[in-house]
């Protein structure tokens, strides 16, 4: 039995969740607020996480970071786009907007379960680049490039979205775990270190900056 954790402090709101998911045969948790969902994930981690951003105490936003990991569909009040965005790139699994049809939520977490119930796949590609998460190798037309652990985790939240222009903020803040010695006054460095040795294997450059912004993967 699959286990879901709600963190809203909405209590009628809660309350027909909780409902609607034991019917379906959920085991079902409730946190009311974020300081009480941190004392509940340290008891144990649930395998799905519905997550209000207005909370007392810690907010949503404070709370994503700490639920690596487990699959996260965000319930919010908040249609803006730019927020739906800046949430999915910083590890929600999904997003949907208050209020909401049951019906669909239903078959977004069954989505979510499935695919965290997948086998994940260990390597990332872009162009000739092969990034392998479990060896934790980088090769650039199969040959290896050997990088730092700061310039591995950098390539690697690059890889992850290829498509997406990340944030000086966002990338501090996603590879702060793995690497705490990368600073906003050294990641500039960081990034023309592993710029510098890709385009040392095969004389093109694979990472663009965007002025006052960030970095992003650069087409040929």
């Amino acid at each position: 039995m699959n286990q879901i954790l709600i963190i809203d402090d909405d209590i009628p709101v809660g309350n027909m969740l909780e409902e609607v998911l034991g019917r379906e045969g959920y085991k079902v948790l409730r946190a009311y607020s974020g300081t009480e969902a941190l004392l509940l994930l340290s008891a144990g981690q649930p395998d799905l996480v519905l997550l209000d951003l207005m909370l007392p105490g810690l907010s949503g936003e404070e709370i994503l970071p700490r639920l690596a990991g487990i699959p996260v569909i965000v319930l919010s009040a908040r249609a803006d786009t730019g927020s739906k965005v800046k949430l999915l790139l910083e590890g929600a699994a999904d997003y949907m907007t208050k209020p909401f049809d049951t019906k669909e939520l239903l078959a977004r977490i069954v989505a979510a379960l499935r695919k965290a119930a997948s086998p994940a796949c260990t390597a990332l590609h872009f162009s000739d680049l092969t990034l392998d998460t479990a060896s934790h190798t980088v090769r650039a037309k199969q040959e290896e490039v050997r990088l730092t652990r700061t310039e591995y985790a950098i390539l690697r939240l690059l890889m992850q979205n290829p498509s997406q222009i990340i944030t000086k903020s966002l990338l501090l803040d996603r590879i702060a775990e793995d690497t705490p010695d990368c600073t906003e006054s050294s990641l500039k460095m960081h990034v023309s270190n592993l710029r510098r040795k890709l385009r040392g294997v095969t004389g093109r450059d694979y990472i663009e900056a965007v002025w006052g912004i960030g970095f992003k993967l650069k087409n040929e």
